[in-house]
């Protein structure tokens, strides 16, 4: 994962850590790379749901993290990173299957 915060390019090294069919989601674990300067564990889950009413899915990031020190700053940057890939992949599906 690469994103851009504060300016700068930041990278991240994740692996798959678990998939769960039953409720939808990912959980992906940083285990390299710039975030890892700042956190000592940072644990990225994507969960996507039907909607309850018409088509299409929700989305949801939750971020599980644990700061280095009190003055390392929240992954608000991560997280628009993560709203971005999932607009971004929202757009090409919505175009790829006439929707």
């Amino acid at each position: 994962m690469a994103l851009i915060s504060d300016g700068e390019r930041k990278v991240a090294k994740e692996k798959i850590e678990a998939i769960d069919d039953e409720k939808s989601s990912t959980t992906f674990r940083v285990v390299d790379g710039d975030l890892m300067k700042l956190y000592k564990k940072f644990i990225l889950i994507f969960q996507a749901a039907p909607k309850k009413e018409g088509t299409g899915s929700i989305a949801r990031w939750t971020l599980e993290y644990e700061k280095l020190s009190e003055e390392v700053p929240e992954p608000y940057a991560t997280l628009e990173f993560c709203a971005q890939v999932t607009k971004d992949i929202d757009s090409h599906l919505t175009s790829a299957f006439g929707a």
